[in-house]
């Protein structure tokens, strides 16, 4: 297993408690499991039945057992094990965490309680960022796991993680950063969090088990940058490709030949503008990032690709959120070996 070291980032990952093939690649151990099985979801309550309480015993000492849930007298309980045991058994049938990603995403997950999913995400970015040193592509990374709410203001778009933000909000920890707990319907407040700035982001890897730092991806700011970069490891290390990433303020192409929208928003607006759509300035308002991605290897892609661009978009939904989802680029990257393997 890998130790802790200084200057070690997403501890709360558990990447600690992986193996680490020589290729950089995950491998779950039963501490990564057990680790698993002490999250509040999965620990019986006080009230759960006997049944309930000597199967989390008995995968705590073994996480690997071969057990049913079976005769618990919460039905709910019942069906959350299940879930949960389906899980395992997937992530434990593939060689790797990366190859258990790449599978889930491949197949169907519907049913897969998306914390898990969360939390399977949040590894393989942690092992595809292994050794990066820039808090701003580190900081744009954790958008692949964690939704952020969004603020333009004053020439910035500033993304802070939501789960934070409402925390914040919670406690009465007001302050002046501004506009980052904007919901629907509902006036705007103010939560302070720090920006991540050249000045500060020697003290990220420090503070990111926190997620308490925004991020600013406006044109030319590093967090726009930062978001190629990190996009730019993920793809390497869970696809093998080789890409280069460049962000771009707007889509000029009248030879427009493939996109992939990194979220349901991006996606949807991106497919009507590449369809000819009329499109709302509303929704066109909604994209905050746009990148141009091109393969070093143009024979891994797909004929009619080779040569062209591929573009990349994220967007904000209505409620100023955005909810990030690599798995897009499953389906989404014109690769030859994904139509095969379809």
């Amino acid at each position: 297993m890998t130790l802790l070291a200084p200057g070690d980032f997403w501890v709360s990952s558990g990447h600690h408690l992986c193996d680490v093939t020589e290729e950089g690649r995950l491998r779950a151990t039963p501490d990564l499991w057990r680790a698993f099985l002490a999250r509040p979801e999965l620990i019986p309550p006080p009230e759960a039945c006997a049944a309930e309480r000597a199967l989390h015993a008995r995968l705590m000492e073994e996480p690997l057992a071969a057990v049913e849930a079976r005769g618990l007298a919460d039905p709910d309980a019942e069906e959350n094990w299940r879930l949960f045991l389906g899980f395992r058994d997937r992530v434990a049938a593939q060689p790797t965490l990366e190859a258990a990603w790449l599978a889930l995403f491949r197949g169907d997950v519907s049913g897969i309680p998306p914390l898990f999913l969360q939390m399977l995400t949040h590894l393989v970015a942690r092992a595809a960022l292994e050794g990066e040193g820039d808090a701003f592509t580190l900081r744009a990374a954790e958008c692949f796991w964690r939704t952020q709410r969004v603020a333009i203001t004053q020439g910035a778009t500033l993304l802070a993680d939501e789960e934070v933000v409402d925390m914040k909000h919670r406690d009465g920890d007001l302050g002046a950063l501004g506009r980052l707990l904007v919901e629907a319907g509902a006036p705007p407040r103010e939560v302070e969090l720090d920006v991540l700035s050249e000045e500060n982001a020697p003290g990220y890897k420090a503070r990111s088990d926190a997620h308490d730092m925004a991020l600013d991806i406006a044109e030319n700011r590093p967090g726009q940058h930062g978001l190629a970069r990190a996009l730019e490891r993920f793809i390497l290390h869970l696809f093998g490709e080789r890409v280069s990433i460049r962000p771009v303020p707007v889509i000029e192409d009248r030879h427009w030949t493939w996109h992939v929208g990194l979220d349901a928003e991006a996606t949807r607006i991106a497919n009507a503008l590449w369809d000819g759509k009329q499109v709302k300035q509303a929704d066109l308002a909604k994209i905050l990032w746009l990148g141009v991605l091109e393969f070093a290897d143009p024979s891994r892609v797909l004929k009619r690709v080779q040569g062209r661009p591929v573009y990349l978009a994220l967007a904000m939904d209505a409620a100023q959120r955005v909810r990030m989802k690599p798995q897009n680029l499953v389906p989404g990257l014109p690769l030859v070996a994904a139509e095969k393997a379809a």
